[in-house]
C-alpha cells in the first residue's frame, strides 16, 4: 500500500479500516450495542491489528469509535450466556490477549475519544499508546454498579494513573470527566470536540514522521523496562541502546544532524 493511498473498507464491517498514507484508522462501528466488546468485536480488532502490525507502510495507528459512546466494554448479555455455557474463561483470555496485542504491537496505537467510556472500554484505551479526548468525554470503571469489580479493567488502569485514583475509580464506579482523566494520566490531553480530529491526526502524523525501526524499538523497550527492578531497567536499555545505535536510520538521524539537514528514514 503506498503512502499516498487511501482505502476504506466498505460499509457495514463491525471494524472499519482506513488506511490514508502511513497512518491507519480503526473505527469500532457498531453504535447500536454502544461499540460492546463482543467476541466478534475483539475477533476482529486482533486480526487487523495484528495485520496492521507487520504492515510496513503503516507506521502509526488511531482508534476511534463511531456513535455516542467509544465503547461499553463487555457485551453483558453475552457475558451471561458465556456463564450459562461455561465459557468465561475463554472471553476473558480472548479480551486480555486483545490488549496485550495493543502493547505488544511494534507500532504506536492512539486512541481518539469523542463519547462516554465504560468498564472494558476503559480498559482498551488505557492500553493505547496515546490517548486524546473531546472535552465532552467520561470514563468510567462501572461495572461495581452492576455486581461486577472491573478486575481485568484494573490491570491497565493500574498501570497508567496512580494507586488512589485507579481505586477510586473502581470502588466507585462514578464517571470522571476528560479534564480529569487527563489530570490523572488516563487521557494525554483534551481538544474541544471540533478540533479533536484535527489534533489527533497532527500528533499521528508528527510520530509517523519519525524513524518506524527506532519507534518500534522504543515502544518494546519502554514496555519492558516498566516492570523491572531498577538495575535490570537500565540494562536492558543500554543494549537497547547499543542496537538502535547499530541501525542505519540511526547513522542517517545522526548524520542529518551534523550536516543541517532533514533525515531520509529507511526503516532499517
Amino acid at each position: 500500500m503506498s503512502a499516498e493511498q487511501k482505502t476504506t473498507n466498505p460499509g457495514g464491517e463491525i471494524v472499519e479500516l482506513e488506511v490514508s498514507g502511513a497512518i491507519a484508522t480503526l473505527r469500532l462501528n457498531d453504535p447500536a450495542t454502544r461499540n460492546a466488546l463482543s467476541s466478534e468485536m475483539m475477533d476482529r480488532l486482533l486480526v487487523m491489528l495484528d495485520n496492521l502490525g507487520t504492515t510496513p507502510e503503516v507506521h502509526v495507528i488511531i482508534l476511534e469509535a463511531t456513535g455516542p459512546v467509544f465503547s461499553s466494554g463487555h457485551n453483558l448479555k453475552e457475558l451471561v450466556q458465556k456463564k450459562r455455557d461455561n465459557e468465561l474463561p475463554a472471553l476473558f483470555e480472548h479480551c486480555s490477549a486483545l490488549m496485550q496485542s495493543v502493547v505488544n504491537l511494534p507500532k504506536p496505537v492512539i486512541a481518539k475519544i469523542d463519547g462516554n467510556v465504560t468498564a472494558a472500554g476503559t480498559q482498551l484505551i488505557a492500553s493505547c499508546d496515546l490517548a486524546y479526548a473531546s472535552a465532552g468525554s467520561q470514563f468510567a470503571t462501572s461495572g461495581i454498579n452492576y455486581g461486577l469489580f472491573c478486575s481485568t479493567p484494573m490491570v491497565a488502569l493500574s498501570r497508567n494513573v496512580a494507586s488512589k485514583h485507579a481505586m477510586e475509580m473502581l470502588l466507585t464506579g462514578d464517571f470522571i470527566d476528560a479534564t480529569r482523566a487527563a489530570e490523572i494520566g488516563l487521557i494525554n490531553a483534551v481538544f474541544k470536540a471540533e478540533e479533536l480530529a484535527a489534533g489527533v491526526r497532527a500528533i499521528a502524523e508528527n510520530i509517523a514522521s519519525k524513524s518506524s525501526v527506532v519507534v518500534s524499538m522504543g515502544k518494546t523497550a519502554f514496555y519492558r523496562q516498566r516492570g523491572l527492578p531498577l538495575a535490570d531497567a537500565y540494562d536492558l536499555t543500554s543494549r537497547v541502546m547499543c542496537e538502535n545505535m547499530q541501525t542505519r536510520d540511526a547513522e542517517e538521524g545522526l548524520t542529518a544532524f551534523i550536516e543541517k539537514r532533514t533525515p531520509e528514514w529507511q526503516g532499517k
